[in-house]
């Protein structure tokens, strides 16, 4: 995104660890993003949102920064002695993986040993750094949709009906059913798209429309994707208990950014009024 409010060129992060039951531990992971080498607070990175599931263990952290700010991938090598990266969607050039595929290539979640795998950056995988999974897109964020019901097979039916995989799916929209709290969670990554055949952006509309630079892009509304998870669980004879939204949507995180930065606000996550959302 760009901001002509505070004359930057943003860029927000979506870091996804494996800690959400140590709460100092996913704090100082979250500080640490507002900290430059030599250990001096940086004005223009601001952590906007933690979000923390203790039931899986995982915590997302949203950081916004100066484009010119976020290297991950480069800056998780040459920092971390043994980390090991693979690249997916924008980040992964020329082919551009989308991290579906770059997950089933991987065996992501089947494989015990990934020692034998060879990185797109970085040492060989090693257990105690593991692997991490780099990717870009214009935007992405998260919406779960539960489901009134432990049935995994149902669950899995639902997510299928809407990936964006499928003929009829929602564009852009990845989906994974899991076992969630007693229920099912209908787990949407929503990634932004152009398009130009898309005119209708409305609230209430199937898709929602931004600017970056001139271009324009869509995605799917986060409403939307509740009430067509609601009508194919409806029509199994089950209900839908509600919706999570895990961070932003694009303008949102755009106005929040503008703000954080502008007033120098790094630990903003606190602002919003805690971190366990």
């Amino acid at each position: 995104m760009s901001s002509c409010r505070v004359g930057l060129r943003l860029a927000a992060c979506s870091l996804n660890i494996s800690e959400a039951r140590k709460k100092y531990i996913v704090e100082n992971i979250a500080k640490a993003a507002l900290l430059e080498r030599n250990g001096q607070r940086h004005p223009e990175v601001s952590v906007l949102n933690i979000f923390s599931d203790p039931e899986y263990n995982r915590s997302v952290i949203t950081i916004a920064a100066s484009i010119e700010e976020i290297g991950l991938a480069e800056n998780l090598v040459l920092s971390i002695p043994g980390c090991s990266v693979f690249l997916f969607g924008e980040a992964d050039l020329p082919e551009k993986r989308p991290l579906v595929q770059r997950r089933k290539q991987l065996g992501w979640f089947t494989r015990r040993d990934f020692s034998a795998l060879k990185p797109d950056l970085g040492a060989a995988p090693a257990r105690r750094c593991g692997l991490t999974g780099i990717g870009a897109s214009p935007y992405v964020m998260n919406c779960n949709v539960t489901i009134d019901s432990q049935d995994l097979a149902l669950g899995k039916e639902i997510a299928s009906a809407i990936r964006g995989s499928n003929v009829n799916g929602l564009k852009g929209v990845q989906t994974m059913a899991f076992p969630h709290e007693g229920k099912i969670e209908i787990a949407c990554n929503v990634e932004s798209f152009e398009d130009q055949e898309v005119t209708e952006t409305s609230e209430g509309s199937q898709y929602m429309a931004y600017s970056v630079l001139g271009d324009h892009f869509y995605y799917v509304s986060p409403h939307y994707i509740e009430a067509q998870v609601k009508k194919l669980a409806s029509d199994r004879g089950i209900g839908t208990i509600g919706r999570a939204l895990v961070g932003f949507t694009p303008q949102e995180c755009k106005s929040c950014a503008e703000y954080a930065i502008r007033e120098s606000i790094g630990e903003f996550w606190k602002t919003r009024g805690g971190v366990f959302m």
